[in-house]
């Protein structure tokens, strides 16, 4: 602290001399590696990012700042490298660029506009870095829906709390201003987009069982719903913000139906749900108008050859700082014996980026935009294959080049899964419409950016301001003010300890940060 603080007695240019002697010498020292050997190059680049970091907690006093890591939010994370000392081959790097691309910090989903805050991203890295449990990433053996969010729902119904599926929030209504009274919540506004076939149902069960593992399926279980067939044939998506058929609407009134009202949806969702409060709460118009999330993609491909087949030598990894439109890639083989498959593949990979996200939502009559940017995604996708991903597996690629499409396995083709007529297998790139390919641009799933002097226009879940409603969601004041399920946990728990005292603050890793 004395060193890095510049604490009573020590002049700033004491730790900067000695960070900048320490600098010189490894710079002497890989030099003449650094030209020839790629592993040394990048080594020298991350030391170089290091002391970069180093320099500017000592030159902005962050170790003893009133506002900690916050007192830099204004700067870009690259900006503030380069006025300590990061060379532009460091700020060009891998490494940087795998930074903003595991942040998706491109403001509107312009790959050509990189902006992230270096509060978040020095405190992110510190909190990954040096507050790590056992390792950097941990890999799930299933999707998320399936490890986390279902035994969680089972706990807690379990526990008698009552799930409601199916509503949509679409308003928030405030009450009349009243002299001398806070803001409250009047009445939450849903529609309800679909209701349970029949007294057979007392409550919609979500989970479905695969291979002994209750799991969170893609699509709702159509035997539990009226006119479920129906819905499924007319490919009706439950989460599509554009589809305006509700089987009805439903109001719940404060005080009567609840006591106090928790808003966890996306960010994208906030300024069409929350029209009053944004109109009526400086804060909250400032909020929906400065903070920034943006649309994504992504793509999985289940694949014959194994990934040494293909030409990866390596173990499985998590890539990131790759080539547009897909700069991140992990590679999922564990997965694959959680998996049923008639023809089980022996390769997994997915792959994710950001998307062009318009300034303003399309209008709700628009029922065909998900479609539209769905087939963007396609093509985004069959163009990477085809140009791209030679530098990754060069075995994936055929002699006359392009990508070998008899490697995709299709699961309609050749063995059909249970219970579906056989068919030819997809012949060509058309083989890639029947992997995983999904275009996030419905406004509760864009993902939220943590831009530079943005953090102080994010509300806490501890903000009273509005008397009966606390909000949740890593587009909050959580703490870390980074979009990732830690962020969001961090969230959930300060609204909890908002409403009922518990957890207490000091429980809640992270949040008493720097």
């Amino acid at each position: 602290r004395t060193v890095l603080g510049a604490g009573p007695g020590v002049p700033p240019a004491v730790p900067m001399g000695l960070l900048d002697a320490i600098g010189e010498a490894a710079r002497r020292m890989l030099q003449g590696l650094t030209a020839r050997d790629h592993g040394m190059r990048r080594l020298w680049e991350v030391i170089e990012l290091v002391l970069a970091i180093l320099r500017g907690v000592v030159r902005f006093g962050l170790a003893v700042h009133p506002q900690g890591f916050d007192a830099i939010d204004d700067y870009d994370w690259r900006e503030w490298l380069a006025i300590n000392g990061a060379s532009e081959a460091s700020l060009r790097s891998a490494f940087m660029r795998g930074i903003y691309n595991l942040c998706m910090a491109y403001e509107g989903g312009d790959e050509a506009r990189p902006a992230l805050s270096a509060a978040c991203a020095l405190r992110g890295s510190v909190r990954m870095f040096f507050g790590y449990r056992g390792t950097l990433f941990w890999r799930m053996t299933s999707g998320m829906g399936d490890v986390v969010f279902a035994p969680i729902y089972e706990v807690l119904r379990r526990r008698g709390v009552r799930f409601e599926f199916f509503h949509r929030l679409e308003h928030v209504e405030l009450a009349a201003p009243q002299p001398g009274a806070g803001t409250r919540v009047a009445a939450l506004h849903f529609d309800v987009q679909a209701e349970l076939a029949g007294e057979a149902y007392e409550a919609y069960e979500p989970l479905v069982d695969v291979r002994g593992l209750p799991c969170w399926p893609s699509q709702p279980c159509w035997s539990q719903l009226r006119d479920g067939p129906a819905l499924r044939e007319a490919g009706w998506d439950a989460e599509c913000w554009w589809d305006r058929t509700p089987a009805r609407r439903r109001v719940l009134r404060a005080d009567h139906d609840f006591d106090v009202a928790v808003l966890a949806v996306g960010l994208g969702a906030v300024a069409p749900a929350c029209r009053e409060l944004v109109a009526r709460e400086p804060r909250w118009h400032d909020m929906v108008t400065r903070l920034q999330a943006v649309a994504t993609q992504a793509f999985q491909v289940w694949m014959r050859a194994d990934m040494r087949q293909l030409g990866w030598a390596e173990g499985p990894i998590n890539l990131a700082g790759f080539k547009p439109p897909f700069e991140t890639w992990s590679d999922m083989r564990h997965l694959l014996p959680e998996e049923s498959w008639p023809e089980p593949p022996r390769s997994l990979a997915y792959f994710c980026s950001v998307l062009p996200t318009p300034a303003v939502l399309p209008d709700r009559d628009a029922a065909d935009y998900p479609e539209r940017r769905r087939r963007e995604v396609h093509d985004n996708a069959a163009g990477f294959l085809d140009r791209d991903i030679g530098h990754l597996w060069p075995q994936a690629v055929a002699p006359e080049g392009g990508f070998r499409w008899e490697e995709l396995v299709d699961p309609g083709g050749s063995v059909p899964p249970r219970g579906a007529e056989p068919r030819e297998a997809a012949p060509g790139p058309e083989r890639l419409a029947t992997q995983f390919l999904t275009a996030n641009v419905q406004p509760t799933g864009y993902y939220t950016l943590s831009l530079p002097g943005t953090s102080r226009y994010r509300i806490s879940p501890l903000d009273s301001t509005i008397e009966n409603l606390r909000v949740a969601g890593d587009w909050t004041e959580s703490g870390l003010n980074t979009a990732c399920i830690e962020g969001a946990v961090m969230s959930g728990r300060l609204a909890a300890h908002a409403i009922a005292g518990s957890p207490r603050l000091e429980s809640i890793v992270g949040y008493d940060h720097p």
